[in-house]
């Protein structure tokens, strides 16, 4: 049995391009009683499939760098000669460079350089038709710690979630690095989306090494399955070997190109894909109680 009355469901891919944020928000669509956030803070964009209102928008501070005091700086160089990412110039930190590390304000003999805080991006909290909340963040460009913001905007997400609220929708970043960690963190179920290339099974390995690694019930369901059925016999058979799930296959359509062209939600245009996201979620409530009950 669950301890909470929602279920949070992580959507991740080994890597980018597979339609792991389409497969979101087509799933996404089709439930009621949700929560919905964008995880991918490094390029954020299901915000420009979900048609939602903004509410409330929140500055990201994702560490601290440094300024210098041009009224006491007195050019001695002792900074810029020591700082190992040459950030500083003509007495002058380049933010874009600048990593935070601090040495320049700990050797600064006249204590003229500034080490504080900054805006690193902002989150925003939003409305969808439904009334359902979407969340969503953009890491500004050049700044780290993307790990540090998908936890600040999932803590923003899941506080004070309503009695109500049945299903949390994360739309995670690709890859396998920090993010990923953050993005799956607390979750009751990942899908996987992968497709039938020779990347797509490569990366599809090593997401389900990292989920093995902390235990996280997870399925897959195999986008464009149609374009390579050797490599998705391979996908078959490497999911029966380590006891995955194929919880759907999506075929390949022109109509997702077009329908992301036209801003749209292919569940809203297609229904032989609407009705296969069904089936997709049918697959992973039974996952749920398998794995809950």
């Amino acid at each position: 049995m669950f301890d909470k009355s929602y279920k949070q469901i992580v959507i991740l891919s080994g890597k980018g391009g597979t339609g792991k944020t389409t497969f979101s928000s087509s799933l996404a669509a089709i439930l009621n009683n949700k929560i919905v956030i964008d995880c991918d803070v490094d390029a954020a964009n299901l915000f420009l499939i979900l048609k939602h209102e903004v509410i409330s928008t929140f500055d990201y501070y994702g560490g601290k760098k440094a300024l210098i005091n041009q009224t006491k700086c007195t050019e001695c160089g002792l900074c810029q000669g020591l700082c190992s990412f040459d950030a500083i110039s003509n007495f002058t930190v380049d933010q874009l460079s600048c990593e935070g590390c601090g040495f320049c304000y700990r050797i600064c003999p006249f204590e003229a350089v500034i080490f504080k805080q900054i805006v690193s991006g902002k989150y925003y909290e939003c409305l969808l038709p439904d009334n359902s909340k979407f969340y969503y963040a953009k890491l500004y460009a050049g700044e780290g710690n993307s790990g540090k913001l998908v936890s600040e905007l999932k803590r923003k997400a899941l506080e004070n979630i309503p009695p109500e609220i049945e299903w949390v929708i994360v739309d995670g970043p690709p890859g396998v690095g920090c993010p990923v960690n953050a993005s799956a963190a607390a979750a009751d179920y990942v899908v996987i989306v992968t497709e039938p290339t020779l990347s797509g099974v490569h990366d599809l390995k090593r997401l389900t090494e990292l989920l093995n690694t902390f235990k996280i019930n997870a399925g897959i369901v195999i986008n464009k399955y149609d374009l390579n059925m050797d490599l998705t016999s391979q996908i078959f058979k490497y999911a029966g070997n380590n006891g995955l799930p194929v919880i759907g296959t999506i075929p390949f359509d022109k109509e997702f190109m077009n329908a992301l062209i036209n801003g749209e939600n292919i569940v809203e245009v297609n229904e032989n894909i609407r009705e296969i996201m069904y089936s997709i979620r049918n697959q992973i409530e039974q996952q749920l109680e398998l794995a809950f009950n």
